[in-house]
Parts: C-alpha cells; structure tokens; sequence
C-alpha cells in the first residue's frame, strides 16, 4: 500500500469511528459500503476492528439503544466478522451488563460463550475481570463452562479463581461467586476462612474463629491476589485482617480485632501492615478500614519494601502513607473519583 493509500484509509478509520460514536448508522453504511477494508480496519481494544468498538457501547457510554444495535447487526450482515480480533466483540460488550441486548446480538449471529479471546482469555473472564454478576449470569445462563482453566494460557485459571483474583473491590465479588459457585465452578483458593469472607459470610467468618480462636494470628502464604489495577501487593503470608483491609471490610476487621488481631501484624512475604491494603485503594474505598485501624493503635511510622507499580516487577520502600500517595495516590494523574486523596489526608492528619 502507498503512503497515499494508507493515509487515505487512516482517515476513513477517523470518519467511520466519529460516526460509530455518534450513532450516525446512514454514515456507517456508507463509509463501510464505499470502503469493505474498514471492516477490517485497527479501531478499537487493541485494534479488534470496528465490530468490538460497536459492541463495547464505550462512546457514548450507555447501554446499546436500537441504532447502536442495528449497526452492529447490518455490519456482520455486510461482512463484519464477529470473532473479530479473537472474539473481540463478545469480549467487550461482557464486561457490563448493560450490554445483554448486544451480547444476545451477538451470540445469535454465532458468537461462542466459551470461545477464548485472542486465545488466552475466556470470555466468562469479562465479568469475573469487572466483578459484574448481571453479565456474568447471562454467561453462564447461556452456557459458560466456569471450569474452563487452560495449561499454557496466559490466564490459566478457572474463573471461579479468576474473579477472586480480580483488582474490583465491591460488594458485588460475593455474587459473583455464588453465582460460579451455583454453576459447579472450582477453585484452587478453597481455604474456608478466607472463602467464606470472600463471598461476604462475616457471620461463617465468626464461626470459624469460634472454632479456632488461633485464625486470627495464622498466615497464609498461598494467597497470591489482592493486587489493583496500579500495585502489585498481594496478600501472600499476610493474615486475615490483611485480608479485610485489603478488601475494605470495616466489619470484618472490627471483627477480627475484637477476637485480638495485631493491628500490626507484617505479612511474612513483605512486611507491610494491613494498613497498607487499606490506604492504597481507588476512591478512598478503604477509608473506613483505615480510620478503624489508625483508632484501634495501628503505627503509622511502621515501614515496608513492598511491589510497586502492578507488572513491573520493582519494589518501593516506606510507610502505608508514602506508599498510599503513590497508589493509587491523590495528585491530578488520578483525578475525581480514582484517586484516594482523602485517605491520604486522614493518614496525614494521623501521623502528626
């Protein structure tokens, strides 16, 4: 293809995704009648193609109205395949389940539940990846193998334990895996205590410390999740008020406080404190846990060489304060609703 060639498509590429985005389908029609190599064209999740941009419903953010869905249909009509990109379009519009009308779309015209996108990537992780239990019933109602795990895969797991692993903290991971678990799904994180708080059971939590007070000093050196979408820590030979705080469970970690946890026990792989869980999450979501720590005596001086930035493979070394403010920290690369700059502020205010 000639420079004047290529510059010609990567302007077509630029009109037809202006017109995805804007809902103009006449506009779509036309550009993808005019030029069939747009069904093809790099646009998109990593370049997927047209279709996956279609079906994600990223811009305009909202659920797939009867144009956005009439677009993707005439586009696999007029030769939009839709295992593009390894099964790109199933994969995206998974994530949220906003987009079952798309997803049903989709599969209707031959897209498989339990294809694996790019092949290394389950489409049933979509939502275990969100922790989306609307999207991910669909999936499974539509039959999704949840024991799906693949030596060799990039993520060789079942999605039972893919969903644990997930960087999400919400409530909604307990229905996620009760609706996994509902479906037959193994895991290889089978340890009661930690499973049970897990699927939000403080209550079989409590009974589990009835049973065995000695729990709350125990460490478990097999969890290896707990990592965000930006650190790497994880909760490998921490205990479980590392657990809690991790998770941001105010309850829980009232609980096993109460049952006489060390506020500052150091998990056996890194040393850090629960509080360092805590503070080093999105949107100030381990506040609470935080305040209830700082309260029940936690010192803010205690110091730690734990991951860095998730992936790279580096260490950083400082308190749960230092640490908190690189992540996900509180300065513009974080703005709004991302950044912890409040639980920053409450560390600060603490360590005076």
């Amino acid at each position: 293809m000639d420079p004047q060639a290529h510059f010609d498509l990567a302007e077509e590429i630029a009109r037809l995704k202006h017109a995805i985005d804007t809902n103009d389908l006449g506009r779509v029609k036309s550009l993808m009648t005019n030029y069939p190599a747009l069904h093809r064209a790099p646009m998109g999740y990593r370049d997927n193609g047209p279709l996956t941009w279609v079906a994600e419903c990223r811009v305009p953010w909202e659920p797939p109205g009867p144009v956005r869905l009439a677009m993707a249909q005439w586009m696999i009509g007029d030769g939009s395949d839709v295992h593009q990109g390894g099964d790109g379009p199933l994969m995206r519009a998974a994530l949220n389940g906003e987009r079952i009308a798309m997803m049903e779309l989709l599969v209707a015209n031959g897209a498989d539940v339990n294809a694996e996108w790019d092949g290394y990537f389950p489409i049933l992780f979509s939502p275990c990846e969100t922790v989306d239990p609307v999207a991910l019933n669909w999936l499974l109602e539509h039959g999704a193998n949840p024991n799906c795990a693949r030596a060799g895969r990039k993520f060789p797991d079942d999605a039972l334990d893919y969903v644990i692993q997930s960087y999400s903290r919400t409530p909604k991971l307990a229905a996620c895996i009760d609706l996994l678990l509902k479906a037959g799904g193994r895991t290889r994180y089978n340890i009661p205590p930690v499973f049970d708080f897990l699927r939000g059971r403080v209550d079989l939590l409590a009974g589990h410390l009835d049973a065995d007070p000695s729990l709350v000093a125990r460490r478990f050196s097999d969890l290896d999740f707990g990592s965000t979408a930006m650190r790497g820590l994880t909760l490998r030979g921490g205990t479980l008020l590392h657990v809690a705080a991790e998770y941001c469970n105010a309850e829980a970690a009232r609980l096993l406080l109460d049952r006489g946890a060390d506020v500052d026990a150091r998990g056996d792989a890194y040393g850090q404190t629960p509080l360092f869980h805590a503070a080093s999450q999105f949107g100030n979501a381990g506040i609470e846990v935080v305040r209830l720590l700082a309260d029940r005596g936690a010192h803010l001086s205690i110091r730690a060489n734990v991951p860095g930035r998730f992936g790279a493979g580096e260490f950083v070394e400082g308190t749960a304060l230092e640490y908190a403010s690189r992540f996900p920290g509180g300065d513009e690369r974080h703005a709004g609703r991302l950044n912890n700059r409040e639980t920053i502020e409450l560390l600060a205010s603490r360590a005076r």
